[in-house]
C-alpha cells in the first residue's frame, strides 16, 4: 500500500494495481462520481477510470490504475497536439446531458476574481517584479459576464489530471472527475490555456461545438486561466510543491504581459 497523494478534497492510495481514493468531506459524493465515470467512459476518446467498487459510507472509490504520468511532470510536450486531443475530449463531454452529474457549477466569474484578490497579497512576492503590474491591473478590472450556455465538462482539467506516456507524450488517461458538472465550457479551456499555452488553447477551441463558441468564450477562458494561475501558485507555495509554483511562473509569460518595468 502506497500513498499516491492528496488534494483539498481527496487522498489516494495504491493497493497493488488499484487506486483507492477517499473523499475528505461529503463521502456520499463518490456514488455521484462513479455514475459520472460510467457515463463518460461511453463517449470519451481518452481512457478514464472504471469504478471497481464504491463505498458511499466510507467515501471510498476504487479503480484500476491508468498508465502514464501526470502531464504536470513532463517538460517536453507538443502543445498543439495535446490541445487538439483535449479539445476532442471536451467536445465529446459536451454531448452528454447537462444534468448527467446531478451538479451545476454556475459560480459567477466575480467570485473567482474575489478569490484571486484574496490570494494575491501573499503571492505577490513570488511573481517577478516586471509582471506584478499586469496582475494587479487584471485583479482591479471587472469580471466578465457569466456564460449564456452551460455544458457538462470535467471542470478541473489541469495538467495534474492529464496522464501521458513519458516516452511518447501521448495522452493515456484523464483522472479526478470529482468536480465534473454542468458549467461554463470556458472553464476547462482556460485550464488548457493556463497549463499548455496559446497554441494548445487555439487547437482545443477548434474542437468545441460552434454553438458553445460564443463571442465571450475566449475572454472568459483567459479570465479563468489567470484566476487559476494565481490559485495554483498559492497552492504550490502553501503545500511546498514546486511543480505547481514553477508552472504558474511559466504561465505568466502568456497570461500577463508586462505593462512596464518596475
Amino acid at each position: 500500500m502506497k500513498r499516491l497523494g492528496g488534494g483539498l478534497d481527496n487522498v489516494a492510495y495504491l493497493v497493488d494495481d488499484l487506486v483507492v481514493r477517499f473523499r475528505r468531506a461529503d463521502p456520499g459524493e463518490v456514488s455521484r462520481e462513479a455514475r459520472v465515470l460510467r457515463a463518460v467512459g461511453v463517449v470519451s476518446p481518452i481512457a478514464v477510470p472504471v469504478p471497481e467498487f464504491v463505498d458511499p459510507v466510507g467515501g471510498c472509490l476504487a479503480y484500476r490504475m491508468l498508465p502514464g504520468v501526470p502531464l504536470l511532470a513532463v517538460a517536453e510536450r507538443d502543445a498543439g497536439a495535446l490541445g487538439a486531443r483535449l479539445g476532442r475530449l471536451l467536445a465529446a463531454l459536451h454531448t452528454l446531458p447537462g444534468d448527467i452529474a446531478g451538479e451545476t457549477d454556475d459560480t459567477p466569474p466575480r467570485v473567482w476574481l474575489d478569490e484571486a484578490n484574496s490570494q494575491w497579497p501573499e503571492m505577490e512576492g513570488e511573481v517577478p517584479r516586471a509582471r506584478r503590474g499586469a496582475v494587479r491591473e487584471f485583479l482591479d478590472a471587472a469580471a466578465p459576464e457569466p456564460a449564456a450556455l452551460l455544458a457538462f465538462s470535467h471542470q478541473d482539467l489541469g495538467a495534474e489530471h492529464v496522464l501521458v506516456d513519458p516516452g511518447t507524450g501521448e495522452i493515456t488517461g484523464i483522472v479526478d472527475w470529482s468536480d465534473a458538472a454542468a458549467g461554463d465550457p470556458a472553464r476547462d479551456l482556460g485550464l488548457i490555456l493556463r497549463d499548455l499555452g496559446p497554441a494548445a488553447f487555439a487547437a482545443a477551441v477548434e474542437q468545441v461545438a460552434p454553438d458553445l463558441r460564443d463571442p465571450g468564450i475566449a475572454e472568459r477562458a483567459h479570465f479563468y486561466a489567470r484566476c487559476g494561475l494565481i490559485a495554483d501558485l498559492a497552492y504550490g507555495v502553501s503545500t511546498a510543491q514546486p511543480a505547481y509554483r514553477d508552472k504558474s511562473i511559466a504561465g505568466l509569460d502568456w497570461l500577463f504581459t508586462p505593462i512596464h518595468p518596475e
